[in-house]
């Protein structure tokens, strides 16, 4: 018996052992989900600007002669008055020294002219005397106060070449690196300067911005019910590491004339600098509301997928399937964009990310809260 029935059995078996197991079915996709949002939203321009000190002093000499000694550290804060260069004062006394000789000799001189020209007039009056010896003697009375003034004034300025030996700091602030050192000989005018000091309680960023641009702005603002005379006042700066300045600040004035050979307009914009973090001469970008938005849809822009110039976003419907949908985007602001045609308020898109993504595809939705401006999404529970 064993005999016969064994080949069966072994048949059976191997019949078994072939057949094919069902695959499982695959779990949907678990995919991001947010709300198309609809609120107001102010477009920037972004500009490159400039930075100065609220005061950039530029330090020169006011006499000639060789540095004898510099009074101060080089990148530190001065204040006003403070001895910062002295130039060898040794002429300069002597010239007062000269001046002060001839104050004497004058006064001198104007002592006897005086005394002999009131000796003349009673004799005159008694024709002891003629009177063109009055009238000399008047002459060189006149002359001698004459003298005096020039000698007073010669001296006086003598004493001021004299004190700009001493040059002291014009203002409270951040001196720079001393372009001369002891021993260089310096004289005034224009291209010899010693240092700058720079007031850094508030900074200017200066930014130049192309005419139409200008022409636009100024007549949107000149708009009575303008939606951008409030927004547009405050303005902010990225530093050239990428981060956000705190402080905002408000532009101070425009140029009179838009430039003729680059066809722009110079602005300047003040910011409080209370850390004195920013320095004259760094180069920043400035951010101005230049347009104001009212109720328009905003989308992530990593929901958008763009091929071959057509935007599409998966828009989730019934049953959890999402429905590929053409959209007309509009300026991108920031971590989003303005769409304007294919989606209305209270839509929710999906955030993509996946190529596994289809058209009809059912998936999982997560759920989760984005904010324009955010880098990133919050799910929520």
């Amino acid at each position: 018996m064993n005999r016969i029935y064994s080949p069966a059995i072994f048949l059976l078996f191997l019949l078994l052992s072939c057949k094919k197991e069902t695959p499982p079915v695959p779990k949907p996709l678990e995919i991001q989900i947010v709300k198309v949002l609809q609120q107001d939203v102010n477009l920037e321009s972004e500009f490159t600007g400039e930075t100065f000190g609220q005061s950039d002093i530029q330090i020169n000499p006011r006499v000639d002669g060789v540095i004898e000694s510099l009074n101060f550290k080089e990148g530190s804060f001065v204040t006003k008055g403070q001895l910062l260069y002295t130039i060898d004062p040794l002429p300069f006394q002597n010239k007062v020294s000269e001046a002060e000789g001839k104050l004497a000799e004058m006064q001198a001189r104007l002592s006897k002219t005086k005394s002999d020209y009131e000796m003349m007039e009673p004799l005159a009056k008694m024709n002891a005397v003629s009177q063109r010896e009055l009238i000399a003697a008047r002459s060189a009375y006149n002359a001698s106060q004459a003298g005096i003034k020039a000698a007073s004034a010669n001296l006086k300025n003598s004493k001021i070449e004299l004190s700009y030996c001493n040059i002291v700091a014009p203002i409270s602030g951040l001196i720079g690196i001393s372009k001369v050192r002891v021993g260089d000989y310096v004289r005034p005018g224009a291209v010899s300067v010693l240092n700058t000091v720079s007031d850094l309680g508030d900074i200017r960023v200066r930014f130049t911005m192309s005419e139409q641009e200008y022409l636009r702005i100024f007549r949107e603002i000149s708009k009575k019910d303008s939606n951008l005379k409030k927004a547009g006042k405050s303005i902010s700066i990225q530093l050239s590491d990428g981060s956000d300045y705190p402080q905002k600040g408000q532009i101070s004035f425009a140029d009179r004339q838009i430039d003729p050979t680059t066809g722009a307009v110079t602005f300047e914009a003040a910011f409080s600098n209370p850390d004195k973090l920013i320095r004259p001469g760094q180069y920043v970008k400035i951010h101005v509301v230049t347009d104001v938005r009212k109720d328009v849809i905003v989308i992530p822009q990593r929901a958008v997928i763009e091929v071959q110039g057509i935007y599409q976003v998966y828009v989730l419907g019934n049953d959890n399937k999402v429905q590929m949908q053409i959209v007309k985007p509009g300026p991108a602001v920031k971590n989003g964009y303005i769409i304007e045609e294919g989606l209305k308020a209270g839509d929710k898109i999906a955030m993509g990310g996946t190529s596994l993504l289809k058209n009809g595809s059912i998936i999982t939705p997560k759920i989760a809260q984005w904010e324009l401006g955010e880098s990133e999404t919050t799910a929520t529970k």
